[in-house]
C-alpha cells in the first residue's frame, strides 16, 4: 500500500546531484505477540532518497524476504535472529517440536537481510551476514528474490561491505565452516557486467580469489568488513570469535548465535596482506594487541608501506549496547561504561628487507604518522596504531579516494547511548573536525557524493537520513557542503522514518527506468 505525501523542502539541492541513495535497516520490532530482543534483529526495512532536477522524492518498502514471509503469516516471530530466539509453536505436537529441533542442529541462518545494499554487476541486494542476499529493484524496492551464495561459492556467512574498484569489479570475503579441508576465510570476485553479460546474474561470474585457513577450526575470527588497496586484500583476523560447538548446539541450549560471539583479550590480532592479482600471502607474520573491529575506514600503499585505517574497540559490549532495553535508557548508568571507538591507522612495510636490521627496530619509515611495525626476533613484525579520532562510528570516504591515499573521512558519533547525535569530518593531516548537530534530532551513516567537476578531495555533499523523538519535528533528508559543513538543503519527510544502518547512492545513469511524480518531494510507503 502506497500513500504519495508532498513535504516541506528548505534550502537548495546542487542541480549535479542525480541518483538515488538506498538505506538499509531494521524497522519492524513486533511481530503479534512476540517482539525482537536486540535493534538487529528488527526485519528489514529498504527507503530510498531520489534527488532528479533539485527535488527530492522519498518511499520505503520491507524486505519481502522468507523470514518476513514466515513470520507475517504466523502473526508472531517464527525465524530466530541474533539475539532473539524463536521457538516451537506451543500449538504443535511434540513431533512437531521435536522435528524444529532436529532441524537446527546446524543453524538455519534467517534472511532478514538488514545490514546494508551492495551491487554485484547491475544488480543490486539487501545483505547482511549470512549466506542469503535478496535481489531488490533499486526503483520500485520491491523484492525480486533470494539468492544462496552457496550455489556460487562454498561460504556460510560472508561480509555485507564489499569493495568496488575502478573497472565496476566487486570484492568480498567470508567464512567456510563446512570445508572438508578445515575452516577457511574466502576471499572472490565478482566481475563487472560487460554489454554481452546484461541478461546474465552477475554472481554467476563469481571467482574465487584465495582462500585463508583459520588459526582455528573451532573458533574462527569474527569480520564485518575487511581493507583492499591497489595491490592487496586486508583482512584482520581478530581475537573476537564464533564459537563453532556452541553455534551448533546454540538451539537445543536456548541460546542465539550472537551469545556464540567471544572476546579472548589476552589472544592477538593476526594482520594477513594477500596479493590481488596472485591471491598468495606475504609470509610474513603481522600482529598486534587484541581489540574488536568492525569496519574499515580505507587503504593504501605509500613509499614501500601498506597504510590502513580502522574503527576499533578494546571489547566486543557495542553488541550489548544495542539490545532493546540498552536502547531505551537515555543515560549512562552509574558505574557502567562502554569504551569508545577509536579510529586507528596501521602501517605495515613491505618492502623492508628484514635480514638487514636488528630486532627492536621499527621499520615504519612514514613521516606523518606514529603507527609502528618492530621487528620481533622470529622475523615477524609487531604493529602499533596511530590513534586519528576518538568517538565515531559508522565511516565513509569520497569513494573515488577508495584504496588511495584519503585525506578525509566521515562517520556519526556516539557516547555511551546507541544514538547518534552528531556527523563528522575529521582531517587525517590537520588532525581537526567538524561537526553538524541539532538539538532531538539523530543522524544516520553519513554518505559522501562527490561533484562531477570536483578539484578537491572535499568537493562534494554530505547525505544523511535525520530523525527525531521529538514529535513536532519531522524526519528529513540532511544536505551538507562537505567542505565547509555547513547545511546547505534539507528534505522534511511527512512519513515515519526509521534509524538505519547503512546503504550506497546510484547515480542517475545506474537507474532503473521508472518515472517519477514531478512533485517537490514526494513520499511513498509501504508496509
Amino acid at each position: 500500500m502506497f500513500c504519495p505525501e508532498t513535504c516541506l523542502f528548505v534550502g537548495t539541492i546542487p542541480s549535479w546531484l542525480q541518483g538515488t541513495l538506498l538505506r538499509n535497516g531494521p524497522g519492524l520490532f513486533s511481530v503479534g505477540d512476540t517482539s525482537y530482543n536486540h535493534w538487529f534483529d528488527g526485519m528489514s526495512l529498504i527507503h530510498s532518497f531520489t534527488f532528479k532536477d533539485g527535488e527530492v522524492h522519498y518511499r520505503s518498502k520491507f524486505l519481502k524476504s522468507e523470514t518476513y514471509k514466515k513470520n507475517i503469516a504466523a502473526n508472531r516471530i517464527v525465524v530466530t535472529e541474533f539475539g532473539t530466539m524463536a521457538y516451537p509453536d506451543p500449538c504443535k505436537n511434540i513431533f512437531s517440536k521435536a522435528f524444529t529441533y532436529l532441524l537446527n542442529t546446524i543453524p538455519n541462518f534467517t534472511d532478514n537481510n538488514l545490514v546494508n545494499i551492495i551491487r554485484y554487476g547491475e544488480d543490486y541486494y539487501a545483505a547482511s551476514e549470512i549466506n542469503f542476499i535478496n535481489q531488490v529493484n533499486p526503483s520500485t524496492l520491491e523484492t525480486v528474490g533470494r539468492v544462496n551464495y552457496r550455489n556460487h561459492i562454498a561460504l556460510n556467512l560472508a561480509t555485507a561491505h564489499p569493495h568496488y574498484d575502478e573497472e565496476g569489479n566487486t570484492y568480498n570475503m567470508g567464512t567456510s565452516i563446512m570445508a572438508m579441508t578445515g575452516l577457511k576465510y574466502v576471499i572472490f570476485k565478482v566481475p563487472a557486467t560487460g554489454i554481452k553479460d546484461k541478461k546474465m546474474p552477475a554472481l554467476k561470474k563469481l571467482e574465487q580469489v584465495c582462500s585463508i585457513p583459520a588459526r582455528s577450526n573451532l573458533y574462527p575470527s569474527y569480520f564485518h568488513s575487511f581493507g583492499m588497496t591497489e595491490n592487496y586484500i586486508i583482512f584482520v583476523e581478530q581475537a573476537f570469535k564464533l564459537d563453532i560447538i556452541r553455534l551448533a548446539t546454540a538451539y537445543f541450549r536456548g541460546e542465539t548465535w550472537g551469545r556464540c560471539l567471544n572476546y579472548d583479550k589476552d589472544d592477538v590480532t593476526l594482520f594477513h596482506l594477500i596479493d590481488r592479482k596472485t591471491g598468495k600471502a606475504v609470509d610474513t607474520k603481522f600482529y598486534g594487541d587484541a581489540f574488536v573491529v568492525f569496519h574499515h575506514i580505507n587503504a593504501y600503499e605509500e613509499n614501500g608501506h601498506v597504510v590502513f585505517d580502522l574503527i576499533t574497540f578494546k571489547d566486543a559490549s557495542l553488541y550489548d549496547m544495542f539490545y532493546m532495553e540498552n536502547m531505551k535508557k537515555e543515560i549512562q548508568e552509574e558505574g557502567k561504561t562502554i569504551p569508545p571507538p577509536v579510529s586507528q591507522r596501521f602501517v605495515i612495510p613491505i618492502n623492508a628487507d628484514l635480514k638487514e636490521v636488528p630486532g627492536g627496530t621499527n621499520l615504519v619509515k612514514l613521516q606523518d604518522t606514529s603507527a609502528t611495525a618492530v621487528l620481533q626476533k622470529d622475523g615477524s613484525l609487531f604493529l602499533t596504531p596511530d590513534s586519528l579520532f576518538e568517538g565515531l562510528e559508522l565511516p565513509g570516504i569520497n569513494y573515488k579516494y577508495n584504496t588511495k591515499k584519503h585525506r578525509y573521512f566521515y562517520g556519526s558519533r556516539m557516547d555511551w547511548s546507541p544514538k547518534i547525535t552528531k556527523v563528522t569530518k575529521v582531517d587525517t593531516v590537520t588532525r581537526t573536525y567538524m561537526e553538524w548537530t541539532e538539538k532531538d534530532c539523530y543522524p544516520s551513516e553519513p554518505v559522501f557524493v562527490a561533484s562531477p567537476d570536483a578539484v578537491d578531495e572535499d568537493d562534494g555533499v554530505i547525505l544523511s537520513s535525520v530523525v527525531s523523538l521529538n514529535p513536532k519535528k519531522p524526519p528529513f533528508m540532511l544536505v551538507l557542503d562537505a567542505k565547509t559543513f555547513q547545511e546547505i538543503a534539507r528534505a522534511s519527510i511527512n512519513a515515519s522514518v526509521h534509524l538505519d544502518l547503512h546503504g550506497l547512492f546510484i547515480h542517475e545513469k545506474s537507474q532503473l527506468k521508472q518515472p517519477l511524480e514531478p512533485t517537490k518531494v514526494s513520499t511513498q510507503t509501504a508496509l
